[in-house]
């Protein structure tokens, strides 16, 4: 489990294929402290099982199922991505609760400025829209944002600074897919 604060950008080192699983092989610098193999790491909010540990890097096995239903089907050499180490017993959640299992991609529709503040307008194919309450918590690409509005098919979220230099969003625009897991009250309500 995860609270959806991400706590670096890591960049992709190495994607590799063996039969039908690709190994993708992240280098990091803080959430490869204290890693070891087993343990869980959200990758752009998928819950990855490391399979390898190394000084400045960490590798995972993807399964094709995965790389279809998310945006790490599409990642390759550099591409940067959120990273954040599961909950502690005891630790702080600064977000929500985030299980790292992608319900759906959405499209980014519009990155502007409404009123001074970075707005970001998803598209989602419409039968997840009864998850989208108005200050409800979504996390997009393991980033745990509020909604701030929906229409039929998209949902608003706006994005502080801090967010936006710290992780994946600030490279991010119209027609990029985004990994998105609604809130697990949220799906629990309806």
């Amino acid at each position: 489990m995860f609270t959806g604060i991400v706590e670096e950008l890591g960049k992709v080192k190495k994607v590799s294929h063996r039969g039908k699983i690709t190994l993708i092989e992240i280098a990091a610098e803080k959430t490869i402290s204290d890693t070891k193999i087993g343990d869980s790491i959200s990758v752009n909010g998928c819950c990855l099982t490391v399979v390898a540990v190394g000084k400045d890097s960490f590798s995972f096995e993807v399964i094709p199922e995965t790389l279809r239903l998310t945006n790490l089907g599409s990642v390759k050499l550099s591409d940067k991505v959120n990273l954040e180490r599961s909950l502690r017993m005891g630790d702080r959640i600064s977000g929500h609760f985030v299980l790292g299992h992608i319900d759906c991609q959405g499209i980014i529709r519009k990155k502007n400025y409404l009123d001074g503040n970075l707005n970001f307008e998803i598209a989602v194919p419409a039968s997840f829209m009864k998850y989208c309450l108005p200050k409800g918590s979504v996390a997009l690409d393991g980033i745990s944002l509020t909604l701030v509005g929906k229409k039929s098919n998209t949902f608003n979220v706006y994005v502080i600074p801090h967010t936006l230099k710290n992780t994946t969003l600030s490279s991010m625009g119209p027609s990029d897919k985004v990994n998105i897991e609604f809130d697990l009250l949220a799906k629990k309500a309806q």
